[in-house]
């Protein structure tokens, strides 16, 4: 009752939203107030969203206004909205935009702003002084081209996001034209949302367009985007993905669905060094070197070519050395595909500026509705730890407890029930700990794959999987990223990373690409009961509140006819 009386939203002093969900306008409240804001903490009926300077840059280059924001709060807020958040919304919107980099002709790059008392400010650190050639005028400063990522990240340091607008080098020409029909005979379209994605980040190739960020969940397509992109654009690519399996799913779409041949795509991995017009690499091998004190030895790949555009695949996994390259790397576009935004590092402010704002977001419901991604119900099964291993886990370290939790020999028993359970479904079984998969694989005799596992066996075991000639998978990390899967619709995760919400949104999104039957998905996530493990855990439902998944929580129990599970309750 009190929800269809009330205003959902309370906006307090310290930057924090609470929004009440059982309102009956909360689906549409919550989409509105993430473009703005980041979720913190997810109870069963109020959710906490916090106001950052990032959240409002992003909604500025979004071209998000202030007063639709301070509109939108006044409009749904219980009380009046404080006046501090009010002047920080106004100040960090007015930020975004107030200086640019801008091309200053015969290769130069010009810091420019009307507010000459921060062009002020900025010239007279000292710590900036390397980056400047001079200071041009009141209005503009000279940098160094060389320093055009620097200058990015040493300003928003400050607090001063930059526009850049300074254009892109337009890179060695390469037509690229999507196929007309794929493997199978069926014709090739690309999805409305999709071709919005790729319009929103080229941005009819202004300088305003071509860097940045495109958000779509695991299953919707993102790859088609980065097609999208490179037919946009039209000059040779350099891709950079998470590990050899993604490298080659990537080549695999990228002849199935372009005209391009195979000599025109190149792999520069551990087990071959082509380099060619479209260029295919991990992040691993960006990041090898022999020692500490040595160089990265494969970094002369990002200046082997004239690229002309660069796709980042899993944006929020890339590993700081790349991040201090991309800053070399600025006058060629760049574009981040991910999931989710969180970095675990806190390197938020970093994408922004090095790679680029959020072009491009949808809400994973909205594309569930839709039929473009599988409907998907979310479980946690709750099991108790054994009294022989209480007293152990009593005096542990916290990193131990995490451990003895997630181990829980308990959990082993779950998957057996959950697997009869699931007759006819293609199973997914995820896990952190080694040990832990391998005592699983002799149990219910089936295949697994780690790191260690040859990527031609990998190969072999997932396309197994995708015939249905193995119903049941176990896979550790390596299973997180990058696997297509298309018919998988079980996925049970036994153990996982210390409350990772990115590892979350990866591990949900191998069981979300439509089902050629149409049907649904289903994500079970074992934990044990009042530990770290369930701590950590309630850490990563944030990632499924944020998407708008509700999950049931249900408790393990031995039962007469083997194990059952009763209701806990319901979260969202």
């Amino acid at each position: 009752m009190l929800g269809t009386l009330r205003k959902p939203l309370i906006v307090q002093s310290d930057r924090t939203v609470f929004l009440e969900v059982d309102h009956p306008g909360y689906k549409d409240i919550r989409n509105r107030l993430m473009a703005f804001a980041e979720l913190e903490k997810s109870p069963e009926h109020i959710h906490i969203y916090r106001i950052t300077p990032i959240s409002l840059w992003n909604a500025a280059s979004a071209r998000i206004s202030k007063e639709e924001i301070l509109r939108f709060l006044e409009e749904h807020s219980r009380f009046p909205v404080p006046g501090n958040i009010r002047k920080e919304i106004n100040d960090c919107i007015s930020q975004f935009g107030m200086i640019q980099l801008i091309s200053g002709g015969e290769g130069k790059l010009l810091l420019v702003s009307e507010n000459t008392a921060v062009l002020d400010e900025i010239f007279q650190q000292k710590h900036l002084s390397e980056y400047f050639a001079g200071r041009i005028d009141p209005r503009s400063i000279e940098v160094r081209p060389e320093y055009r990522g620097q200058i990015k990240l040493a300003l928003i340091k400050l607090g001063y996001p930059v526009e850049d607008l300074a254009g892109y080098r337009e890179g060695e020409k390469l037509p690229v034209r999507r196929a007309a029909k794929l493997s199978d005979g069926a014709p090739f379209l690309i999805r409305p949302y999709q071709l919005e994605a790729v319009d929103a980040f080229y941005a009819g190739g202004q300088a305003s367009g071509g860097s940045g960020v495109v958000v779509l969940p695991c299953g919707a397509g993102k790859t088609i985007v980065g097609l999208g992109v490179m037919e946009k654009v039209g000059a040779h690519t350099l891709i950079l993905t998470t590990n050899i399996t993604a490298l080659r799913q990537w080549r695999r779409e990228l002849l199935e669905k372009t005209e391009l041949t195979a000599d025109l795509i190149g792999e520069y991995s551990g087990e071959v060094k082509k380099i060619c017009p479209v260029t295919l690499t991990t992040y691993n091998i960006l990041t090898y070197r022999k020692s500490k004190t040595e160089g990265f030895l494969h970094f002369n790949l990002f200046s082997s070519s004239r690229w002309g555009l660069i796709i980042y695949d899993e944006v929020h996994l890339l590993p700081a050395p790349v991040f201090r390259f991309t800053a070399e790397l600025q006058a060629t576009r760049r574009l981040g595909l991910t999931a989710t935004l969180v970095r675990e590092d806190g390197k938020e402010d970093e994408v922004f500026c090095l790679i680029g704002p959020k072009k491009f977001d949808m809400p994973w419901r909205t594309l569930e509705h839709d039929g473009f991604i599988a409907a998907a119900s979310c479980v946690e099964i709750r099991v108790g730890l054994e009294q022989s291993r209480r007293g152990e886990y009593t005096v542990s370290s916290n990193r131990q407890k995490f451990r003895i939790a997630s181990e829980n020999p308990r959990k082993l028993e779950v998957v057996q029930d959950l697997l009869k359970q699931h007759p006819q479904d293609l199973v997914l079984i995820i896990g952190q700990y080694l040990d832990q998969l391998r005592i699983l694989e002799k149990q219910i005799q089936a295949p697994l794959i780690t790191g260690k596992t040859p990527s031609k066996d990998r190969e072999a075991l997932y396309e197994k999987f995708r015939r249905r000639e193995i119903p049941v998978l176990i896979v550790s990390k390596v299973g997180n990223f990058a696997v297509d899967l298309p018919n998988a619709n079980v996925a049970i995760q036994i153990s996982g990373t210390f409350g990772s919400r990115q590892e979350e949104a990866q591990r949900l999104g191998r069981i979300l690409r439509p089902k050629s039957n149409g049907g649904a998905a289903v994500f079970y996530s074992v934990v044990t009961r009042g530990t770290r493990d369930q701590d950590f855990a309630q850490k990563r439902q944030l990632f499924l509140t944020e998407q708008g998944y509700k999950y049931e929580i249900k408790e393990y129990y031995p039962s007469g006819n083997g194990i059952g599970l009763s209701a806990g309750g319901e979260g969202a």
